[in-house]
């Protein structure tokens, strides 16, 4: 795997399960990648370090998963000129996932971040890459046989489901 250039945080270990899932795109898609944790409310010098700092490291992009009050997507997009992928994940103190949502989604205006379904993250693994694919070619070509291979399979179940209703309506 490459240098990293995209940094996959979250606010516990907990989150983990979940920001897997764009760990595991990053790879499908052979992109580097850093995993850490940064607690907006338990870390919050480490946090700003990390926001700060994360573009002089060669990082391009930022996907911050976190739960609960989740603020850490919109700290870290206060402070990096970096895009921010937030990715709300439904947490065991989290109100159904939608404390997190709108934590995320809801940013005041001049400080985006692009925010997923929650527990989304392999939608952010996809945008991530979506995002490197814009000035790396070799990126776009992955994603475009990523979604060639998904076109393949809707296509496949479609035609199988038809033969199946075919044969039971020749019954």
């Amino acid at each position: 795997m490459s240098h990293p250039i995209i940094s996959i945080i979250m606010g516990s270990d907990s989150d983990l399960p979940v920001m897997q899932q764009a760990a595991d795109m990053l790879s499908h898609f052979g992109i580097g990648y850093e995993m850490t944790i940064v607690s907006a409310h338990r870390t919050p010098e480490r946090m700003i370090d990390f926001a700060q700092n994360a573009h002089r490291r060669g990082i391009k992009v930022i996907i911050a998963g976190a739960g609960g009050a989740a603020h850490l997507p919109g700290m870290v997009a206060a402070i990096t000129p970096l895009p921010v992928i937030g990715v709300p994940v439904k947490s065991s103190n989290s109100i159904d996932g939608w404390d997190s949502i709108l934590s995320i989604l809801q940013m005041p205006g001049g400080i985006p971040v692009a925010t997923v379904a929650l527990n989304g993250a392999k939608n952010a693994g996809i945008l991530a890459a979506s995002i490197i694919g814009s000035s790396d070619a070799d990126i776009l070509n992955r994603i475009l046989m990523y979604k060639e291979a998904l076109k393949q399979e809707v296509l496949l179940k479609a035609d199988q489901l038809e033969q199946t209703l075919s044969n039971i309506n020749k019954q």
